[in-house]
């Protein structure tokens, strides 16, 4: 029988990366209000995770923030070892960094696209291969990434890196389940459609929010919760027999 108690989250240690605004704090404050201790990481805002992390903990809960650059796996590593150096363990990775770039396939030079790659893909390798030894040690862990529609949809022009990375990151994460499953991890890709965040326009020139809704059968932008349900029950209990999967939260804006 389902209960509650499936989705709570009592003592894991959950890592949440570029959870300082948006999605990835409402993951972060999500899984720290069913009880895990949580990691807030980014390194770009440095006040934002510390905001975050002690907003967390003035409403009782455990949390630490840490910064650190995933995009290079130096950094990735010591955020790890600093997260099991914090509370003991690691339970529960959210690779949720990301950047985009609008620019015409011609016109993208081989530093911007090693760039995309390395931040939005390579991150959740650096992370993975550094948080899956203490996983593996508990017989029990859960690594989610945090991809996009446009990665399995391609509906989008002038992302080509971007595309390419977040299609990258379901590989990744069906990699992981199939090699780890025995260890007790399950990896799980959440994909976001349309979710309503502060984001830079400047990038999004060729969407306008209008024409979107439009397209979206429930007629609405997503809202940050909405998404962080997905991860809530891909990480406790509720959701340990979902590995290798994607879950698209987008409204019925692209549909399987």
């Amino acid at each position: 029988m389902i209960t509650a108690e499936n989705f709570r989250l009592d003592g894991k240690v959950a890592l949440i990366t570029g959870s300082g605004r948006n999605i990835g704090r409402g993951i972060a404050e999500s899984f720290a209000a069913l009880g895990a201790k949580v990691v807030i990481n980014g390194h770009a805002d440095i006040a934002a995770i510390e905001t975050v992390a002690a907003e967390i903990r003035a409403r009782g809960g455990a949390a630490v923030a840490i910064a650190a650059d995933v995009g290079h796996d130096a950094e990735a590593g010591r955020l790890v070892a600093e997260t099991v150096a914090a509370f003991g363990g690691l339970d529960i990775l959210v690779s949720n960094v990301g950047i985009r770039r609008y620019r015409p396939f011609l016109e993208i030079t081989p530093q911007e696209w090693d760039e995309v790659i390395r931040v939005n893909l390579s991150a959740a390798f650096y992370l993975s291969r550094h948080a899956i030894p203490h996983m593996q040690k508990a017989k029990w862990g859960r690594v989610i990434v945090i991809s996009g529609f446009d990665g399995f949809w391609g509906q989008v022009t002038h992302r080509a890196p971007n595309i390419a990375a977040k299609a990258g990151l379901h590989g990744l994460a069906k990699a992981i389940a199939r090699e780890f499953g025995p260890d007790g991890i399950t990896a799980n890709t959440v994909a976001p459609g349309a979710i309503d965040t502060v984001r830079d326009l400047s990038q999004y020139v060729h969407q306008p929010r209008e024409k979107i809704v439009s397209e979206i059968p429930l007629g609405r932008f997503g809202e940050i919760d909405e998404l962080a349900g997905a991860c809530v029950l891909l990480a406790g209990a509720g959701g340990g027999f979902i590995s290798g999967q994607v879950i698209h939260v987008n409204g019925g804006h692209y549909m399987i």
